[in-house]
């Protein structure tokens, strides 16, 4: 047994210094032959390149196809990014879109205070609305117009299109406006085009309902609504709004003033209109006394008595 061990290391010695020295004549025969300026070397590549390439479609398919989805993904990744700067952008020009059409409707409510005029007797003045004291149990605006330009109580005021509400207290330089959905405010009204009288009862809600209506058959949802003058308390023929009926029936207006967005106000002068002195004058008219008839004898403690 140990004879055959060292016949086969003395085999294998030799055998390993043949290997290396062929390695390296080989390696050196490669060295001296393919070098970059030896012009057979420089043949030799081309035609093996020109012999082994076409035939490796098939291997460099796998290669190919995924750089194309590389580029592909690459291509995806740049539309997605492109896709949310244009939906950055749509934001912003919503967002644009919406300022536009305030600005708009503000310069058309504004246009609307400085042409139109309802009744060439009325003249107006236009306010700016400082503040909002809307809540569950009052409705009204404050507004920076007041004595010193003449405002009167009970005048009407409007946003341009329809009637807001009556001035109710003026100050040196503010005046409060009782909006129409006020619980207490009372408006006489006419429904056209029937012409059906009615009272528009504010009741802290955006739709005041429509109380003592004449004949209700007569009137349908989208009627026009005016006030009539009556009591000499609003000037005739300004717009309120439309008729509406809510889910239980009832019918109520639909106001044609924007009072989301209440900015500024028209103060209707109305010159002509009857100054309430005496309240009482509002209940039983006054009797001229006859020329045959004494006068009522004045009460103790008035003026009158001597």
């Amino acid at each position: 047994m140990a004879s055959d061990r060292n016949a086969s290391d003395d085999f294998t010695g030799p055998l390993r210094r043949l290997l290396l020295v062929v390695l390296a004549l080989v390696l050196f025969g490669f060295f001296l032959l393919w070098r970059i300026d030896s012009p057979r070397v420089e043949r030799f590549r081309a035609q093996v390149v020109d012999a082994v390439v076409p035939r490796m479609d098939w291997a460099m398919a796998p290669v190919t196809a995924t750089i194309r989805l590389v580029r592909d993904f690459q291509s995806y990744q740049q539309l997605f990014e492109q896709n949310e700067e244009l939906r950055r952008e749509l934001r912003k020009m919503t967002a644009w879109k919406e300022a536009a059409l305030q600005l708009e409707q503000e310069n058309a409510r504004l246009r609307d205070l400085n042409n139109v005029r309802l009744d060439p007797r009325l003249t107006y003045i236009t306010a700016v609305v400082l503040a909002d004291s809307g809540s569950p149990f009052r409705q009204s605006v404050l507004i920076n117009v007041g004595g010193r330009d003449g405002i009167v109580d009970g005048w009407a005021t409007m946003d341009g299109i329809g009637l807001v509400g009556r001035v109710s207290g003026v100050g040196a330089n503010t005046s409060r406006v009782i909006l129409l959905t006020d619980a207490t405010s009372r408006i006489p009204a006419e429904i056209q085009p029937s012409g059906q009288r009615a009272i528009i009862a504010g009741d802290n809600t955006s739709a005041p309902p429509i109380d003592f209506l004449e004949n209700p058959d007569l009137v349908r949802p989208g009627d026009r609504i005016v006030t009539t003058g009556d009591g000499e308390v609003f000037p005739p023929g300004l717009l309120i709004g439309q008729v509406a009926q809510d889910p239980g029936g009832r019918l109520r207006v639909r106001l044609a003033a924007d009072y989301e967005q209440l900015e500024f106000l028209r103060v209707l002068r109305d010159h002509g209109a009857r100054r309430v002195e005496a309240p009482s004058s509002l209940i039983l008219p006054e009797v001229l006394p006859d020329a045959g008839t004494p006068p009522p004898a004045a009460a103790p403690g008035t003026p009158g008595d001597g």
